[in-house]
C-alpha cells in the first residue's frame, strides 16, 4: 500500500487525508499541536453563512477518523521533507511515497504595531481573541460591563510596507463585517465602526453581507486608517484617524478596539526553501509549480501543497485545495 505523509493537521490537511484514504492510500498526519483542526478550532462562525465552525470541523473529522489506514502524530514538527521521506524534530525519519505540506499560516503579531496599543492598553484585542470570546459567549470589557462603542480596524499586518507585509490577507475585510454583525447581535444598542483602506469582498455572498451590515445592522464604515490610540481618564480609548473620503481628521472615544490581524507566512517556510529545495514567494508563502493547472504541486516532484501555505485562503478554499491535492497525489502515485 502506498504511503503519504501530510504535514499539517488543519482543515486542508484533514480533508486531503480523508480523500487519500478513500483512494486506498495509507496516510500519516504530522501535527505540531496537541490535536488536529488548526485555527478553525478557535473560530466561532464562518462567513458569509454564519455556519458554526465546529460543525464544519466535526464533519471533516468524522470522515477522517473512519479509516484504519490513518496514523496521527501530534506534538511534533517536520524538519526535512522530500517525496520519499520526512524527518521529524525528534530525529525520527518516516519513509513515504509522496508528501503534502499543509502547514497553513501564522497570525500577525499585533504587538509589532505599537501605535494601536495592543498589549499596552485594556480592551485592545485581536480578531482572533474576539472569536474566542464569541465561542465563550463572553464578550466583555476588562473592567466589566458591556461596550457601547466599538471600533474595528482592518489591515493590521496586511498591505503594510512598514512591517514587510505587502500582501492582502484576503479574508480580513469580510471577517470584520462578520464580527461587526455578531457584535451588533450581542449589543444592539452599541455603535460599531469599521475603519478600512478598501473593502475587498472576494467571494459569493460577501458583497450582500456587506450591504446587509449597513442597511439592517446600521454598522458604520469609515474609509481611513487609525494613526494613534491612547487611553482616557475614564478607562476608554481615544483613537485618531482620518476620514479619507471627506479629508477630515477624526477623534473618537471607544470602549473596545478590535484589530483585524492578517495572515503571514510561517517562519518555518525558510527551512523548506533552504533545506528542502522548495521555492517561496516574496511574501514568504510557498510557490506552487503553476498558479492554474498545477497549483497544488511544488517545484519538487512528489511534494504537494494544500491550503494557506501558498497564500491566504478562506476555509472553503482550503477544503477544496485539500481535495485537489489528494487527487493530484493519487494521480502521481499511479505513475510510480
Amino acid at each position: 500500500m502506498k504511503q503519504v505523509i501530510i504535514i499539517g493537521g488543519g482543515i486542508a490537511g484533514m480533508q486531503c487525508a480523508s480523500e487519500l484514504l478513500r483512494h486506498g492510500v495509507a496516510v500519516t498526519i504530522i501535527e505540531k499541536e496537541s490535536d488536529l483542526g488548526g485555527k478553525i478550532r478557535n473560530w466561532h462562525k464562518l462567513f458569509p453563512t454564519f455556519t458554526p465552525a465546529n460543525e464544519v470541523l466535526a464533519e471533516v473529522r468524522h470522515k477522517l477518523m473512519s479509516s484504519s489506514n490513518l496514523t496521527i502524530k501530534t506534538g511534533c514538527e517536520a524538519t526535512k521533507i522530500s517525496a520519499t521521506s520526512v524527518t521529524l524534530s525528534s530525529g525520527e525519519e518516516l519513509k513515504c511515497d509522496a508528501a503534502v505540506i499543509a502547514t497553513g499560516f501564522t497570525l500577525f503579531d499585533a504587538r509589532i504595531k505599537e501605535e494601536y496599543g495592543y498589549g499596552i492598553y485594556d480592551n485592545v484585542i485581536t480578531s482572533a481573541e474576539l472569536e474566542q470570546m464569541f465561542n465563550d459567549n463572553n464578550v466583555h470589557l476588562k473592567q466589566g460591563g458591556t461596550p457601547r462603542r466599538i471600533a474595528i480596524l482592518h489591515c493590521v499586518g496586511s498591505r503594510d510596507e512598514k512591517v514587510c507585509q505587502r500582501h492582502c490577507s484576503k479574508v480580513c475585510c469580510v471577517t470584520g463585517v462578520k464580527q461587526a454583525m455578531e457584535l451588533k447581535e450581542m449589543f444592539p444598542a452599541a455603535d460599531v465602526f469599521n475603519f478600512y483602506m478598501d473593502i475587498r469582498m472576494f467571494g459569493p455572498g460577501y458583497e450582500e453581507m456587506y450591504r446587509e451590515a449597513q442597511t439592517k445592522y446600521n454598522i458604520h464604515f469609515v474609509r481611513g486608517r487609525i494613526s494613534e490610540v491612547s487611553p482616557t481618564f475614564d478607562n476608554r480609548l481615544q483613537i485618531k484617524a482620518e476620514d479619507t473620503l471627506t479629508g477630515r481628521p477624526l477623534k473618537m472615544g471607544v470602549d473596545m478596539l478590535v484589530l483585524l490581524i492578517g495572515m503571514k507566512s510561517n517562519a518555518h517556510n525558510s527551512v523548506l526553501t533552504s533545506d528542502c529545495n522548495l521555492i517561496s514567494q516574496p511574501s514568504g508563502f510557498m510557490q506552487p509549480k503553476d498558479s492554474f493547472l498545477h497549483n497544488v504541486e511544488s517545484n519538487v516532484d512528489g511534494v504537494f501543497y494544500a491550503g494557506a501555505v501558498t497564500a491566504p485562503k478562506n476555509v472553503g478554499e482550503s477544503i477544496n485545495e485539500g481535495t485537489a491535492a489528494a487527487q493530484a497525489v493519487a494521480k502521481w502515485l499511479e505513475k510510480q
